[in-house]
């Protein structure tokens, strides 16, 4: 019976659009930036799930997600595809993945990771907290700032960086120095920015969905200007891109769709 019943969530049959999926963005798209989803946002995922195959694609790991969205993330998707898809579920079963050091090579990677604290070190900004440098299975996440930040001091130093262009910067300085790595560097969220192979972007989530036939796929997101860590799936030819500024804006675009 079990079985019965995942074979059918997998082709999804039961949804009024078989065909379709709508994936999102987390930070600023499903929810407000590094806060807690709404239960109005739930409860517009929870009737678009009826219709449609619904599925999120984030930069941060599932620890990250499942503080956002719910302990229960994988149950609210059919995929979840934490680090732009490299460790991908569907239907709550994990799928394959990849590995950033094995890509990169620990001499490569040690180089890159000690360039850029070398480099935040001599980074004059107004405070600096912990955690510069995040190591996750697909990429690495970088903040000039400081993961550790409280959120006010995150707010401020948004507003500092689309002054000062400090992410910007940073971003120009590693592509001069590695350019060979055959990295992509995408300006995320607030405070960080992430560094992954070339390919790893978001558009690697769509590998895991080529063999279950959609015709349409939506994907909203608010970081879709280039060098924004949407970019790609955004523009992606298989994809139907749509510009989010909140989850509000969201919600709004979702109603008149569906």
């Amino acid at each position: 019976m079990l079985r019965s019943l995942l074979t059918m969530a997998s082709t999804f049959s039961d949804r009024k659009f078989p065909d379709t999926l709508v994936l999102f963005d987390v930070d600023g798209t499903l929810t407000p930036a590094r806060k807690s989803i709404e239960p109005e946002m739930l409860e517009v995922l929870k009737e678009l799930r009826e219709k449609v195959a619904i599925g999120f694609v984030g930069g941060s790991d599932l620890v990250k997600q499942e503080e956002q969205i719910g302990a229960n993330v994988l149950e609210l998707f059919d995929f979840c595809f934490a680090e732009n898809g490299l460790t991908a579920y569907k239907i709550g079963k994990i799928l394959s993945s990849e590995s950033f050091i094995a890509y990169l090579g620990e001499s490569r990677y040690k180089k890159l990771v000690n360039f850029i604290l070398k480099y935040i070190a001599d980074l004059d900004i107004p405070i600096k907290r912990g955690t510069f440098v995040e190591f996750r299975n697909g990429m690495i996440n970088v903040s000039p700032i400081g993961r550790n930040c409280s959120h006010p001091e995150r707010a401020e130093f948004e507003k500092f960086d689309l002054k000062n262009g400090i992410r910007k910067k940073f971003v120009e300085v590693l592509k001069k120095e590695f350019p060979d790595y055959g990295l992509t560097f995408s300006i995320g969220g607030q405070i960080s920015f992430d560094v992954f192979p070339q390919g790893w972007d978001k558009t690697y989530c769509l590998r895991h969905v080529e063999s279950e036939g959609f015709k349409t796929i939506h994907f909203f997101g608010d970081k879709t200007f280039e060098g924004g860590n949407d970019f790609e799936i955004f523009s992606h030819p298989s994809v139907t891109g749509h510009s989010v500024t909140s989850p509000q804006d969201t919600r709004k675009i979702l109603k008149e769709l569906f």
